[in-house]
């Protein structure tokens, strides 16, 4: 019984200083969000065409040599 609440007791300790660490962090605002996710959603449509290309590209040239 008390290694239960030995480890409630971590538990909750934990969640307190998640909390704590949350509100020292500094959070972007809402435009800086935006740029940003849109940014990652540009780079990710630019890297999948690039592997698809690569991939489309390396599939002829093994089609023609086998």
């Amino acid at each position: 019984m008390n290694k239960i609440r030995t480890f409630i007791v971590k538990i909750v300790g934990f969640v307190g200083e998640v909390g704590v660490e949350l509100k020292k962090s500094a959070w972007p605002t809402r435009s800086e969000l935006q740029e940003s996710t849109l940014v990652v959603i540009v780079s990710v449509i630019l890297l999948g065409a690039f592997v698809g290309l690569g991939d489309l590209i390396l599939m002829r040239v093994l089609r023609l040599i086998l």
